[in-house]
């Protein structure tokens, strides 16, 4: 499935990023700490994922709503706008505490846009990329001019911590970005799905009549991935997107300021910089302290080079691209 139209064609404009939001729960999880669960160490982490820290929900204060509410708040302040102005409010998650009623509702009512629909989307790790290609649809048609886009997970609720192929992997958080159309603003983006392909990443909900609690299901319930198929995947799918991507607008890869992708492993996004024959500068990483925060991921390192300064001051091209359980993957390209 691919979502592409110049900003020529119609008179309705595409969104820019006008404010960005981020949540971490304050308890970390070290490397160190988890050499105490399962047999691993800092340096066998480290080498194999580039993940030092991760962030760790405390039950008692960060459920998957409270964070995207937050992450949500501070993208509108950012943004320096009236909520009602916007129109839609999508979130993206995986990892719900509630089924129903959809998480974005709860972000709508407290951040009190309440002119806004509401959706959530569930894409697993590219599902602040969906979202946020499903939002630039719905302001290039017009029917609304302003957008808010969360992506939020508590992924350790559904960790294994006696795996550890697994466990030294995610972390919690949420965070949010705000969009207004504007005529020329510069945007395109490709998404790709290979269900077929999908069993090296599943998780099963434990709600399943019939099913009985045997070790076997117990395992199945919570993230179980191969690795290795997963890495190959990457390593081979997300380049190619990219160059699809970047082919497609015309657009030199020496052009892009940066290459912000999903932060799932840093071997991940080194190959992807030597494929495309890029400095690995130009690919922020926050992955050393969040570790992978699926959904969240984009969001919370877009909050992050904005507070460092390396987004707002002047257009900066940049090219998004993610990828994950499905398999689901995908890039877009525009200005911030």
């Amino acid at each position: 499935m691919s979502s592409s139209n110049s900003s020529s064609e119609l008179v309705n404009g595409f969104g820019r990023v006008i404010g960005v939001g981020s949540y971490l729960p304050k308890n970390i999880l070290t490397n160190d700490d988890l050499a105490k669960i399962v047999e691993t160490n800092d340096q066998w982490i480290t080498e194999r994922t580039g993940i030092k820290t991760r962030h760790i929900s405390d039950p008692e204060v960060d459920t998957t709503e409270s964070m995207a509410i937050a992450a949500a708040k501070a993208a509108v302040k950012d943004a320096g706008i009236d909520p009602l102005e916007i129109g839609l409010v999508i979130v993206a998650c995986t990892t719900p505490n509630v089924l129903f009623p959809a998480l974005s509702t709860s972000v709508q009512a407290a951040v009190d846009a309440d002119n806004a629909m509401c959706f959530d989307m569930n894409a697993a790790c590219p599902g602040f990329l969906t979202a946020f290609v499903t939002a630039q649809n719905y302001i290039k048609a017009g029917t609304v001019d302003c957008a808010l886009v969360v992506g939020a997970e508590n992924l350790t609720n559904y960790v294994n911590f006696e795996d550890r192929g697994t466990c030294i992997l995610f972390g919690d958080g949420a965070g949010a970005v705000v969009l207004r159309s504007e005529k020329d603003q510069q945007y395109d983006a490709i998404m790709r799905a290979a269900g077929k392909r999908g069993e090296c990443m599943h998780c099963e909900s434990v709600m399943q009549k019939g099913r009985e609690m045997t070790e076997e299901f117990r395992k199945a319930t919570y993230i179980n991935m191969d690795g290795q198929t997963v890495f190959k995947f990457a390593v081979t799918e997300v380049p190619k997107v990219i160059e699809d991507l970047l082919g497609r607008t015309g657009t030199d890869a020496d052009d892009i300021d940066y290459f912000i992708l999903h932060q799932a492993n840093r071997r991940i996004i080194e190959s992807v910089a030597k494929r495309l024959k890029q400095p690995i500068e130009k690919f922020p990483m926050n992955i050393e302290k969040t570790g992978n925060t699926s959904s969240a991921s984009i969001p919370i390192l877009l909050d992050e080079m904005k507070q460092q300064g390396l987004l707002g001051q002047g257009n900066k091209k940049i090219v998004v691209s993610s990828f994950g359980a499905g398999l689901l993957w995908g890039a877009f390209q525009t200005e911030i």
